[in-house]
């Protein structure tokens, strides 16, 4: 993406160009239309009888207090300043910069009434790879992402710290280095970059990016794990699926045929009528995480193009309107939906970890040739399972939470922050259960041979074993785990089963 506008963009669309670091350029028509709109506003509250919160009166319960007009850039400064009340670890690299990248398209709508020179200084500090030091805790996801947004807005006006060129300094130096001046804040300025939820939907944007690819690898392995184990096909039947209506299930049980299509290890014979739900219902358990995050996606998708400040600008119209869009419980049910389904991902992996492990169906115990002299994969699950329990509970919601805030006047919060947070932390722990079970099961199809899977996954798992070799005795598997997750991030898989098709030519 070349660029920023104020059309449509998916979640997928931002993430790249964050991930690439685009720049962000505005034409010269942008430009004058802000302007033109931003003249009208200032027009609007220089009016003699003009009271509107955050522009001329205090903030939160002081918003009957009425600031004089020589005050008004103090009154600015002084909010950035005193929000900027970030704890904890910081957010992470792309994270940051989506935060960034979010918070100027959110400007850039039109609607907040800030000067073009100050979106366009946003975007000058980003194009030059200024990257601000933002921490995760102290949003409650309404009156926006408040702390995190302060410390994003600290290094326009020469507070706080960043990174840039691969140090972290003082906003002053930076300026300083790149020949500018701190931007003095108009009217509403520091009230239109601490509203919004910018902050709970870059984890969002993040989330919904990873969990594509996180969902196409667990079909992957799932399907691995689903023919080491000689499982019945019948589970698999598309009339089956169709009964059932569910979209996410119908599709993925149409990836696992994909995947095992022309598998050498569909001959051998089953030694069992039924297999355990962890393979049997894995279309189910999967689809049902699908449709999740096909929801969130489009939840994300909407938070993208939304105008999240207040009071909001409607140049057209002339008015100002004082309202709530910076309550972040969409995002948050969204993001606590999101943590549960793929919490259910890695559950269900570490339950075929565990039954391919169980030394049944012709695999030996832990999938080592001497198991006693070796341990084999035993603590692999052991692992898998202590990361299992952690993310379960990581899936308390936090959107059903709320705590009173700013003396009463923010009395019902989303805790979209923290749903985003934690679902960072699902996420990343459902990447390190599904690469264990890929290790597993790749290692459990070795003790298969001379039988081979399906074309598509052997040229997979061959490609794996370039980089993490059969396990003949024990051996630091921490390791492995690393390596199977780098695979697993620099593998992309194909998102329909004709893409593995064509993967397996």
């Amino acid at each position: 993406m070349p660029g920023l506008d104020v059309d449509h963009i998916s979640a997928s669309e931002i993430f790249q160009a964050s991930l690439h670091r685009h720049p962000i350029h505005f034409g010269p028509e942008a430009l004058d239309r802000w302007g033109a709109s931003h003249r009208r506003f200032e027009a609007l509250i220089a009016r003699p009888d003009a009271v509107y919160y955050g522009i001329n009166t205090g903030f939160g319960d002081l918003h009957d207090v009425r600031i004089p007009a020589a005050d008004l850039e103090a009154l600015q400064r002084n909010l950035i300043l005193s929000h900027a009340c970030g704890a904890g670890e910081e957010v992470p690299p792309l994270v940051t910069d989506l935060i960034f990248r979010l918070k100027i398209r959110n400007l850039a709508l039109g609607y907040s009434g800030v000067r073009p020179a100050t979106v366009s200084r946003m975007a000058e500090l980003y194009n030059a790879g200024v990257r601000p030091v933002i921490y995760q805790q102290g949003s409650l996801g309404a009156s926006g992402d408040l702390a995190p947004l302060a410390h994003l807005a600290l290094v326009l006006i020469g507070e706080g710290e960043a990174e840039y060129e691969g140090r972290r300094m003082p906003a002053s130096e930076i300026h300083r280095l790149l020949g500018l001046q701190p931007l003095r804040l108009g009217a509403k300025e520091g009230l239109a970059l601490l509203n919004g939820t910018q902050f709970s939907t870059a984890y969002g944007v993040w989330a919904v990016e990873e969990c594509k690819a996180l969902l196409a690898w667990a079909d992957a392995i799932a399907a691995l794990s689903w023919d080491v184990f000689l499982c019945q096909p019948s589970p698999l039947d598309p009339a089956l699926h169709r009964l059932r209506r569910q979209e996410g299930q119908i599709g993925v049980a149409a990836r696992l045929r994909g995947w095992l299509q022309g598998s050498g290890l569909s001959a051998v014979p089953r030694p069992a009528v039924q297999d355990p739900y962890a393979f049997r219902c894995t279309p189910q358990v999967h689809g049902a995480s699908r449709d999740a995050w096909t929801y969130t996606d489009a939840i994300i998708g909407r938070e993208i193009d939304a105008v999240t400040d207040n009071p909001t600008f409607f140049p057209e119209e002339g008015r100002i309107v004082s309202g709530g869009n910076f309550h972040a419980q969409p995002v948050a049910l969204a993001l606590d939906f999101l943590a549960i389904a793929m919490s259910e991902i890695g559950s269900i992996s570490e339950r075929r970890v565990f039954q391919l492990l169980s030394g049944k169906r012709g695999l030996p115990a832990f999938l080592v040739s001497q198991p006693g002299l070796h341990s084999g994969l035993m603590i692999a699950q052991y692992t898998a399972a202590g990361i299992v329990s952690q993310s379960k509970q990581y899936c308390t919601p936090a959107s059903v939470d709320s705590i009173v805030s700013s003396n009463g006047q923010e009395d019902h919060v989303s805790m979209a922050a923290n749903a985003a947070t934690k679902l960072w932390k699902v996420v990343e722990n459902t990447r390190t259960v599904l690469a264990i079970e890929w290790l597993c099961a790749s290692q459990a199809l070795g003790f298969r041979a001379p039988d081979n899977t399906s074309p598509a996954l052997q040229k997979l798992v061959d490609q794996y074993r370039e980089r993490v070799p059969f396990i003949h005795e024990d051996r630091i598997l921490s390791d492995d785990f690393r390596a199977t997750i780098r695979f697993m991030k620099d593998t992309g898989l194909p998102p329909s089963t004709d893409g593995i098709h064509q993967m397996a030519t």
